[in-house]
């Protein structure tokens, strides 16, 4: 089982809830699934319309001061895995199995399974970077596990790339 972390980086953006029951109704079947444990929602400040999308949902809600978003949730996770996502990631069909067989079966030396996003010329080249030299902080579409979260920046973490993406809608 992992825990998501919803990063919700401008909830005053008026599609902002909007999004974020987007990612939220997708782990849903990742619970039924038996793959999601718990659910955390990381924004900056304290904002009524995100604690009531929180408090619906059962999801837990952490105030990001600065730092690394994904590691602030993670600190608060029940699980040893964390699913790192933004408001409006969804992981497209087959992400369930796909992230129940690594995390199954990750070796030691893995700290990051990546699933696909679609992304810039300049990221895809610093991800392929990443796959060579490690990376050295989780990103949206990751799965880390949480020591490795709370590890903090510094340290570089091997990363595998996952048969599975995330769309945008």
């Amino acid at each position: 089982m992992l825990s998501a972390v919803t990063y919700l980086a401008d909830p005053a953006d008026p599609d902002a809830i909007d999004r974020l029951a987007d990612t939220l109704s997708v782990l849903v079947s990742g619970v039924a699934g038996g793959l999601v444990g718990d659910a955390i929602i990381v924004v900056p400040g304290q904002v009524s319309a995100v604690a009531a999308v929180a408090e619906a949902t059962g999801a837990v809600l952490v105030p990001h001061r600065g730092g690394n978003p994904f590691a602030t949730g993670a600190a608060v996770a029940r699980r040893d895995w964390i699913l790192c996502l933004e408001a409006g990631d969804v992981p497209a069909e087959g992400w369930i199995r796909t992230l129940d067989r690594f995390v199954g079966t990750a070796k030691a030396e893995i700290g990051i399974g990546r699933l696909h996003r679609g992304a810039s010329l300049r990221t895809r080249l610093l991800a392929g970077m990443e796959g060579v030299v490690g990376a050295r902080a989780a990103r949206a579409g990751d799965v880390v596990r949480r020591a490795d979260l709370a590890a903090g920046p510094g340290q570089r973490l091997r990363v595998r790339t996952l048969n599975g993406r995330i769309d945008r809608p």
